[in-house]
C-alpha cells in the first residue's frame, strides 16, 4: 500500500472479526515498526505487552468500563503500553527542560505501530479508558499504563469512514 493510502484509510476500528486471530508475524512487525520510532535520545521510554487468547479477554474486560469499548472484547490481541525509564541523557535534558519526553515518544511509537497494522491490512484501536489498577493487577507491574491498543481484523462490511479534519489554514501558519 502507498503511504497516503496506509495515513487515510487508517482509522479506530469499533467492529472486529473475533473468529481471524493475528499471526505472530504481523503483531511483531507492528512492534518492530514501533521501535524504529524516533525518541528522545533513544531511550525508547515504553513497553508493549501482547495479549491474546484469554488474557487479552481480561485485558480487553479491563478496557470496558462504564459501557465503554465493548468492541474491545472481540479483538483477537490487546497491546498495553507502559511507560519506562528514560536513558541518562534524556532523563537528564528532560529535568533540564522541564519536558517529559516519554508521552512524545510513546506516541510517535503507537504512530508507527497502527500504521503498520493497517498497512497488513489489519485493523486498531487506541484505547486511552481502561481501569489502570486492574489492568497493573493483570500484568504484574507498577509502571504506569498509558494505553492500550486493539488489534484485529475487521469485521467483513466494515465500512471505511468519512475523515473530518480540520482545514489546514487552521492547523498551520508559515512565518517568514
Amino acid at each position: 500500500m502507498e503511504f497516503r493510502e496506509v495515513l487515510s484509510r487508517r482509522q479506530s476500528c469499533r467492529a472486529y472479526d473475533p473468529a481471524r486471530p493475528v499471526s505472530k508475524e504481523d503483531i511483531l512487525a507492528c512492534i518492530e515498526a514501533a521501535g524504529l520510532a524516533p525518541s528522545a535520545c533513544n531511550s525508547q521510554p515504553y513497553h508493549f505487552t501482547v495479549c491474546t487468547g484469554d488474557f487479552g479477554k481480561a485485558v480487553a474486560k479491563a478496557c470496558t468500563g462504564m459501557g465503554m469499548n465493548k468492541f474491545a472484547l472481540d479483538a483477537p490481541c490487546t497491546i498495553v503500553v507502559e511507560e519506562a525509564a528514560y536513558n541518562a541523557t534524556a532523563a537528564a535534558g528532560s529535568k533540564f527542560k522541564g519536558q517529559d519526553y516519554r508521552s512524545i515518544d510513546i506516541g510517535l511509537a503507537v504512530s508507527q505501530l497502527v500504521l503498520e497494522a493497517q498497512n497488513r491490512g489489519l485493523a486498531t484501536c487506541i484505547l486511552g479508558w481502561f481501569d489502570e489498577k486492574k489492568l497493573k493487577a493483570l500484568l504484574g507491574t507498577d509502571a504506569h499504563i498509558r494505553l492500550v491498543i486493539t488489534l484485529g481484523y475487521a469485521k467483513e462490511g466494515d465500512p471505511l469512514r468519512k475523515k473530518s479534519r480540520k482545514e489546514l489554514e487552521k492547523i498551520v501558519e508559515f512565518k517568514e
